[in-house]
């Protein structure tokens, strides 16, 4: 069977040069962004709570958002983040929190209306994370949005809050009694992939759920679907500090082989998999090697080169840890 070339990620500088312009005769920004609206918030532990809101709009563009507690700014985020978890607070205090959003000219929205929350008692001393949410399922409800359900975790003090992680990024909490959860604001034909964390109120969080890919609807015209399928990853031990992660998938039905892979690994471009001439048959494996501390996580997804030279849609992203 002949063996694939991988070739180096080329290193490239580039320099920008930006000319600055004077003399304009647009008619400067004074119209703020819109006020965020459905603004909630939730007490995860004792010292912390989680606050998401939804999305403003502004005629040129909204820049950024900014959190504030019982009036003082406690926070900014850019514009693409509608969630934060805020730290270092007083077990069994009432606080409430406001949101604003920012336009690229500095304009400022006003506050959304204030939403109060208490935070938990203060815990006793306790270690045990709760148990792995079990069954994570779910469905694409049209293009930009999904809904997840899982069967809840059981913990010696109580599930206070469910995370709802994507590429190993937490985009969603829910309250612990909650078993749903729906996330918006995907992008259309992608596929995605989806866990589920339990957490007390010690925050001590549980094991990842089985991890879940749900793929949005395409927008309509938009051609076929040129993800690679069927992606796994595998890790094993081969040294006392080496290990082989071992990759298997699908690529995408083109109507001619597909020889050429990007392999990406913890979202940077790790190496180009090729093909000289015609592939193996079945599904395309590959091997890679680590050699980081037991307990370190990679994430890995992959895209093919499709007959018109571009690059296809990503893969599933698959997660390993060393030393599992």
């Amino acid at each position: 069977m002949q063996r694939p070339l991988f070739l180096p990620v080329p290193t490239c500088t580039c320099v920008l040069l930006v000319a600055a312009c004077g003399g304009g005769t647009g008619a400067a920004d004074t119209r703020s962004p819109s006020v965020p609206g459905g603004t909630t918030v939730q007490a995860s532990s004792a010292t912390s709570v989680h606050v998401m809101w939804e999305h403003s709009t502004d005629d040129t563009g909204v820049s950024g958002y900014e959190v504030f507690r019982d009036g003082t700014k406690v926070t900014s985020l850019p514009a693409a983040t509608r969630m934060t978890d805020i730290d270092g607070l007083t077990p069994s205090t009432s606080y409430a929190f406001t949101v604003r959003a920012l336009d690229t000219a500095g304009n400022a929205s006003a506050q959304s209306a204030p939403v109060r929350v208490v935070t938990l008692e203060p815990a006793v001393e306790d270690r045990r994370p709760p148990d792995r949410p079990g069954a994570l399922r779910g469905r694409a409800d049209g293009s930009r949005a999904v809904t997840l359900a899982w069967v809840p975790s059981a913990d010696d003090r109580g599930v206070t809050a469910y995370d709802v992680y994507q590429a190993d990024s937490r985009i969603h909490s829910v309250p612990g009694t909650a078993t749903t959860a729906r996330v918006t604001g995907l992008r259309p034909g992608t596929v995605y992939t989806f866990t589920v964390r339990a957490r007390d109120a010690a925050d001590n969080s549980s094991p990842d759920s089985a991890p879940l890919d749900l793929t949005t609807d395409r927008a309509p015209g938009a051609g076929p679907d040129t993800a690679p399928t069927g992606f796994t990853a595998a890790i094993r031990r081969t040294a006392p500090s080496v290990h082989t992660v071992e990759l298997t998938w699908t690529p995408p039905a083109t109507g001619v082989p597909v020889r050429e892979h990007q392999l990406f690994l913890d979202g940077r471009l790790a190496t180009t998999i090729v093909w000289g001439a015609e592939p193996p048959p079945g599904p395309a494996k590959y091997t890679l090697t680590v050699t980081d501390p037991p307990g370190t996580r990679h994430s890995l997804k992959l895209r093919a080169r499709l007959p018109d030279g571009n690059w296809g849609d990503f893969s599933a992203q698959r997660t390993v840890v060393v030393g599992d």
